[in-house]
């Protein structure tokens, strides 16, 4: 590889160190919360370590109920204090509303027609109206509590049978099937699982997988500039 070659391969990134760094200093702002020291580029990411709730829980003990970090290029304000949660979400619920989508979601643009994700708006009320009104209503689960009652009898069915012939009951996958006919019925009106079935394991690993995936970070969900590369 020539000089002119490597240059080329290097500057870029040279470049690339340079810019991000830049932005990350003209993201911080005095009127933050206090926070730990952020590193350049990655900020507060290399302090999650394998288990984030514990993480930003033994920070909070130094930082106080209200703490910054740093996630990349994307300023996060932690709140670990119940009170404070309350006051924020019954007194100023419709400012803390929004939710930062993942890119996860985004694929397919499914984002766009999730109650979860939308922005407060004119759809976002009718898809939160139809929710409330078919599904959460007292009435609408009054109505529902046969059916409840009736998966709740035949799990404990189940586990009698297990019992009587001497057969292990695998309560992860009796409780997946439990629920997995509560909300097929409540939808479709049929039952999706069976607990003698041995093809609900590939269901239900197909369900922990897409689990999984939307709740994986994304290398472009700390720096959105490098959404484009899909990394």
């Amino acid at each position: 590889m020539d000089v002119y070659t490597l240059s080329l391969v290097i500057i870029p990134i040279i470049l690339a160190i340079i810019f991000f760094l830049k932005y990350s200093q003209k993201t911080t702002t005095p009127n933050l919360p206090p926070g730990p020291k952020t590193w350049p580029v990655i900020g507060n990411i290399h302090q999650l370590g394998n288990k984030p709730h514990q993480s930003v829980a033994e920070l909070s003990k130094k930082y106080g109920p209200i703490m910054s970090l740093k996630l990349g290029t994307i300023t996060t304000i932690v709140i670990s204090s119940p009170n404070v949660a309350k006051q924020m979400f019954t007194n100023h619920d419709l400012a803390f509303s929004g939710r930062k989508c993942p890119d996860a979601p985004r694929v397919s643009d499914h984002y766009k027609h999730s109650v979860i994700w939308l922005p407060v708006g004119d759809k976002w009320r009718d898809l939160r109206k139809i929710a409330v009104i078919q599904l959460l209503t007292n009435h609408r689960l009054n109505l529902s509590q046969g059916l409840r009652q009736r998966k709740i009898d035949e799990l404990v069915e189940h586990v009698r049978h297990c019992c009587e012939k001497g057969e292990v009951v695998h309560i992860g996958m009796a409780a997946f099937t439990t629920t997995l006919n509560l909300l097929s019925n409540t939808f479709f009106s049929v039952d999706l699982g069976s607990y003698d079935s041995s093809d609900l394991q590939e269901f239900k690993d197909i369900v922990w997988g897409f689990s999984e995936l939307g709740g994986t970070p994304n290398v472009s969900d700390f720096f959105p500039l490098v959404r484009r590369l899909d990394l």
